[in-house]
C-alpha cells in the first residue's frame, strides 16, 4: 500500500515530540518502549482503528477516537478508519442487512467521522477509509492471513476474547462470532498498521496481534530492514455514559470493570450525546446526568469535561454563575476544576450547564454538516433501521 509523501514523518518535530503526540491522553500504550525505535525508522507509519456500523455516532466514537487521529496526523502517522461491515453482520447489528450496513458505513459513518475530525482540528482529507467488503473481496491473502492468525491462537483464547464485541465469555453464541476476534487481528496485518487503536475493551484483540506478530509469514509487519515487528497498541479512554451505576458507591476493586460496562453506549440514548443532537437535547440529557458532589473518581460530567473539553484545548473553561452563587469563574487546568468541585464550592448544576454549553459549541460544525442534504438524507434512512 503506497503512502502519499505528505503523510511521511513530520521532520520539524523531534522523536520525543512525536511520541508525546502519539501517547498523550491515553489509558494505556502496549509497546511504548518500542516507539522510539519505530519512529527512527526511515519509513512511513500507519495507524488503524476499526468500527462496527452499529448505531448513531456518539461523543466517544466521534470525538474521543478522532482526537487521537488528530494527534497522530500531527505526528506524521497516516491513519485508516476501518469500516467493519462484516463484523457488524457477524455481531447481528442493523438486522444483518448487509446492503444497508454498507450504505450506512459509507454514507453516514464515514461522513460523520470526517466532520467530527474536522471539528476538533484534524484533517479529514488525509484520513483513509477502508470498507471490510472491499478489503476481503477476491483477496486470497486476507483469508490466508486469517488462517495464520488462527493457527497461532488457541480456541480457549478466542472464546475469552469475545468481550471485544460486547459479548460475555460463557454466552451462548453462534460459531460465526468466534471468527470475529481473529478477523480483527488479521485486519491489522492486512492494513499494515504499525499502530492499532481501540478502547480498553479492545485490549484482548491487540494482545493477540502482538503475540502472533513474529510468527506471521503471509502478511508480516516489518521494519525498514524487513525484520518482523509487533504492532503498538493505543488504548483510548472509554467515555462514561450519563446514567447512575446500579451499585453505588462503587467498590474500589470493581471500578475498572464497572467503568467498561458503564461506558457511553448508543444502546442507551438518554445516557449518550450523539454528534447530531440538537442543543436543547444536549442540555436536557446533561441536566439529568449523574454527578455526585462528593465523588470525582466516577463522575460522568467531570469525565466529559476532562476528555472532551480540556483535552481539546477548550480553555479557559468558563462557568457562568449568578453573583449570589459566586459569580463567573474560569479554569485553566482540569486539576483546578476538580479541586474546586471537590471542595464543595462548585455546584453540580453549574458544572453541568458549563459542560453542556462547551459540548454544544464543539459540535456546532458537525451539526451544520448533518444539515446538508446528502448527509441528512442518509441519516433519515439510517434512523429507520435503528
Amino acid at each position: 500500500m503506497t503512502v502519499p509523501d505528505s503523510t511521511l514523518a513530520n521532520n520539524t518535530l523531534s522523536i520525543a515530540e512525536r511520541i508525546d503526540l502519539i501517547t498523550r491522553n491515553l489509558e494505556e500504550v502496549i509497546g511504548a518502549d518500542e516507539l522510539p525505535g519505530l519512529l527512527a525508522q526511515p519509513m512511513p507509519l500507519r495507524h488503524y482503528i476499526g468500527f462496527e456500523i452499529s448505531g448513531r455516532l456518539h461523543l466517544g466514537t466521534a470525538l474521543v477516537c478522532m482526537q487521537k487521529i488528530r494527534d497522530l496526523q500531527k505526528a506524521g502517522v497516516r491513519s485508516t478508519v476501518f469500516l467493519a461491515d462484516w463484523h457488524t453482520w457477524i455481531n447481528d447489528k442493523l438486522g444483518g442487512d448487509r446492503e444497508a450496513i454498507k450504505r450506512t458505513a459509507i454514507g453516514y459513518f464515514k461522513e460523520g467521522l470526517k466532520a467530527s475530525l474536522k471539528a476538533i482540528g484534524g484533517d479529514p482529507d488525509n484520513l483513509d477509509f477502508v470498507l471490510g467488503t472491499e478489503l476481503y473481496h477476491h483477496n486470497d491473502r486476507y483469508w490466508e492471513t486469517l488462517i495464520e492468525v488462527s493457527k497461532n491462537t488457541t480456541l480457549a483464547r478466542i472464546v475469552r476474547s469475545v468481550s471485544i464485541m460486547g459479548r460475555n465469555e460463557g454466552d451462548s453464541i453462534d460459531f460465526a462470532k468466534l471468527i470475529y476476534p481473529p478477523m480483527q487481528v488479521a485486519d491489522i496485518f492486512m492494513l499494515q498498521a504499525n499502530i492499532a487503536q481501540g478502547g480498553t475493551d479492545q485490549r484482548k484483540a491487540h494482545v493477540i496481534a502482538r503475540d502472533v506478530a513474529l510468527q506471521m509469514k503471509v502478511s508480516p509487519l516489518c521494519d525498514s530492514n524487513g525484520k518482523p515487528i509487533k504492532p503498538i497498541a493505543l488504548h483510548h479512554h472509554l467515555l462514561l455514559g450519563l446514567q447512575k451505576p446500579d451499585v453505588w458507591p462503587v467498590p474500589a476493586d470493581q471500578l475498572r470493570d464497572l467503568w467498561t460496562s458503564m461506558k457511553m453506549s448508543k444502546s442507551k440514548p438518554q445516557s449518550a450525546v450523539f454528534v447530531h443532537d440538537a442543543p436543547d437535547d444536549i442540555r436536557k440529557k446533561i441536566r439529568k446526568a449523574f454527578c455526585p458532589p462528593d465523588n470525582v473518581d466516577f463522575n460522568p460530567v467531570l469525565d466529559w469535561a476532562k476528555h472532551l473539553l480540556f483535552n481539546n484545548g477548550r480553555v479557559p473553561f468558563e462557568i457562568k454563575r449568578t453573583p449570589e452563587n459566586g459569580g463567573d469563574i474560569a479554569f485553566e487546568t482540569y486539576d483546578s476544576l476538580v479541586e474546586m468541585f471537590q471542595s464543595g464550592t462548585l455546584h453540580p448544576g453549574d458544572l453541568k450547564n458549563a459542560v453542556a454549553e462547551g459540548i454544544i459549541t464543539l459540535l456546532e460544525p458537525v451539526r451544520q454538516r448533518f444539515e446538508q442534504d446528502d448527509l441528512k438524507q442518509m441519516w433519515d434512512e439510517f434512523e429507520k433501521l435503528l
